[in-house]
């Protein structure tokens, strides 16, 4: 019998770990090749770890909720043949055995409850908490990091660190400056309590909801939120839609929807308009050299992703069709990687696919600009001609863009709409497809 090493493959180039979400096989359980072991998640894409041999879990390394390392070995398969990878494992002695039980029977009875981390007056993301809790870092020693992110907040490398650097440094007391504030103003550091009746059900978010409300307050807290409304005449763009939909149907095998020719749009505005395809490190502000195009898609259980188009204003309309629909199929599919909701420079949410008029979208961090796509709609306009002017039925959509007002003032925010509303009203009716 030979034992294979099954690790946490390499899920992209920016992704470094995973969390593991549920075991779909259990020890003793018989594994084929290519078959599903575990569905592990990162901070936006869950996905399934498939084994590489068939054969027997004979061990799990790690359990639910445990953050994991790519490359490092997550389970054990016991196939037949020769050695594929040898574990091999020291003898503990027994004394060294029962030790360790009563260090652990020491700790269970000192935690007499989990950690509340909303005690602490900074911003934790569930990253952080996770390693705190995994690593028994209190609420106190959190607030006696000094973060090095931005604001001050403390990111997983400072965690890290002072985990690593932990057992060099005396126990870690509890700062009066912090017992005084947070006695001072417990209201201010936790939401009202929410009264629950009899006929009410409590649902628990799920890992995505959390996340999502997580990078959400972050945003508001980050930046100043500042928005931008204009209404455009994309009558050229229905026409012409209505007229070349089955012909770029039948000849690309892709359904031609107006998304494609909006991110067009914006990617030739954001050429014209580099100030808005930045991001804020700090003090800096980063120039984004390519154009990044992230799109808000459903995913299957009703949460919001955002897929990210590469390079989309080197694209034709065909390419930027293809690469909507590919990216919205897989979303809808739960069929993401990681890569692909990585290196955004700049976001469109379609909210008028809920019949939404327009809406304020708030900023995906680091970005400093997102623009939402309102219902299309026919409405009665004004229609100038040299012979003058009168009222017709046009079709006509509100463009809302929200934008960080630390590094974009309202001229910037509101020219660039402006070129997005112009490039959108000279549409081509003749265009070839």
């Amino acid at each position: 019998m030979a034992r294979f090493e099954l690790k946490l493959p390499k899920m992209g180039e920016s992704v470094a770990e995973a969390t593991i979400t549920n075991w779909l096989k259990q020890v003793g359980d018989k594994v084929e090749a290519d078959e599903a072991v575990l569905e592990i998640a990162t901070d936006k894409v869950d996905s399934e770890v498939p084994s590489e041999v068939s054969g027997i879990l004979v061990e799990q390394l790690f359990g639910k909720d445990d953050l994991v390392q790519v490359g490092q070995t997550i389970a054990i398969i016991e196939t037949e043949g020769g050695d594929l990878v040898p574990i091999v494992k020291e003898a503990v002695p027994a004394a060294v055995v029962a030790e360790v039980a009563k260090t652990v029977d020491a700790a269970k009875e000192s935690v007499a409850a989990p950690v509340d981390f909303s005690d602490s007056e900074k911003f934790l993301s569930p990253l952080v908490k996770n390693i705190a809790k995994e690593e028994g870092v209190s609420v106190a020693e959190l607030e006696s990091i000094s973060g090095t992110g931005k604001e001050g907040r403390v990111t997983k490398n400072d965690i890290l660190d002072y985990v690593k650097n932990r057992s060099n440094q005396p126990a870690v007391s509890t700062p009066v400056v912090a017992v005084q504030k947070i006695v001072a103003a417990p209201v201010a550091q936790k939401a009202a309590s929410v009264s629950v009746s009899g006929g009410d059900e409590i649902i628990e978010m799920d890992r995505m909801r959390k996340l999502i409300a997580g990078y959400m307050v972050a945003s508001v807290q980050t930046s100043a939120h500042v928005q931008s409304f204009i209404e455009v005449d994309v009558t050229n763009i229905v026409r012409w839609r209505e007229k070349n939909k089955n012909a770029f149907e039948k000849r690309e095998g892709e359904k031609l929807t107006y998304t494609p020719i909006f991110m067009e749009a914006v990617a030739k505005a954001l050429k014209d308009f580099p100030g808005m395809n930045i991001s804020v490190d700090g003090d800096f502000i980063i120039k984004k050299k390519n154009i990044n195009l992230g799109m808000a898609a459903s995913l299957p259980n009703g949460n919001l992703i955002v897929p990210v188009i590469k390079n989309a204003d080197q694209l034709n309309l065909v390419g930027m069709a293809k690469a909507v629909n590919d990216l919205g199929g897989r979303a809808k599919a739960g069929k993401l990687k990681p890569d692909d909701t990585q290196g955004g420079t700049y976001t469109v949410t379609n909210v008028g696919t809920f019949g939404s008029v327009f809406g304020t979208p708030i900023l995906n961090q680091p970005q400093v600009g997102i623009l939402a796509l309102g219902a299309i709609r026919k409405m009665p306009a004004v229609i100038e001609t040299p012979e003058g002017d009168f009222i017709g039925i046009r079709q006509k959509m509100f463009l809302s863009h929200s934008y960080d007002h630390r590094v974009v003032d309202g001229a910037l925010g509101g020219s660039f709409v402006k070129r997005v509303a112009e490039y959108l009203e000279a549409f081509d009716v003749n265009r070839d497809i």
